[in-house]
């Protein structure tokens, strides 16, 4: 698909301008809000969305980004109407059917985090199978957030802790940062360095918790159906244009 000659000089623009996310975390948010809009059911703007799904994954692998993890569905999100959850759930099962060629094709690998085991059986052999096919892969790793929280992560993480130490296969001075994080549930990804939200909610709606120590937040008001390749493209400059120091000084 052609990209907008505005699109085309930011991409440019950006290539020559400086590093880039080794690891691209957004928060889809807006769906709901859009298909409201256009007094449309919900699970119109969810179904729209699979467009931007497809444009932002090809923008990201074809400017080299290593990572990208989409908040695709939250534990959180398991309290909305059923019908509107088993609408989700099918979709995801075509999604990853239809876009499964086009990952191939770019060398793009599925990775998931969170409670699949939760999922409906046929969506979760068709996030299996598809990951599996995908395995072999060694361009971008496309991470789906499902069915996720970032607090059970962290709780999560500590059982796990907690579990070891009481088998006496670790002591609990040993524990620390790093072997926290070790327990997290894809510890193999760098954390992210860029996070974006859209529809304009200031908040992370506990994804990533532990990850997000020293990401570098972007809040647009743009609703994620209407989210464009540009829109992506004037996030990463203002990525590139921000000085990162960990809690340092220059």
């Amino acid at each position: 698909m052609a990209i907008s000659n505005r699109a085309e000089g930011l991409e440019a623009e950006i290539r020559a301008g400086g590093t880039l996310p080794r690891h691209l975390a957004i928060i889809m948010d807006g769906n709901g809000r859009w298909a409201r809009q256009r007094h449309l059911p919900r699970i119109a703007g969810h179904t729209v969305s699979r467009e931007t799904v497809r444009r932002v994954v090809r923008c990201c692998a074809r400017l080299g980004i290593p990572t990208l993890t989409l908040y695709t569905f939250s534990q959180e999100n398991w309290k909305r109407p059923q019908l509107e959850v088993q609408a989700l759930m099918k979709l995801l099962e075509e999604v990853l059917e239809s876009e499964y060629l086009e990952l191939d094709e770019n060398n793009i690998r599925l990775t998931w985090m969170g409670h699949v085991d939760g999922l409906p059986k046929s969506t979760r052999k068709k996030l299996l199978d598809t990951s599996l096919r995908l395995g072999d892969n060694s361009g971008m790793v496309l991470n789906l957030a499902l069915s996720y929280g970032g607090r059970r992560e962290i709780a999560d993480a500590a059982r796990a802790l907690a579990l070891e130490v009481a088998a006496g296969r670790l002591r609990a001075e040993q524990i620390d940062e790093k072997l926290v994080a070790s327990h997290l549930y894809r510890p193999e990804l760098p954390e992210p360095d860029f996070l974006i939200r859209t529809s304009g909610e200031k908040r992370i709606s506990n994804f990533l918790l532990w990850q997000l120590a020293y990401t570098e937040l972007y809040f647009t008001e743009v609703l994620w159906p209407d989210f464009s390749e540009e829109d992506l493209l004037l996030a990463l400059r203002e990525f590139q244009s921000r000085e990162r120091r960990f809690g340092g000084t220059v």
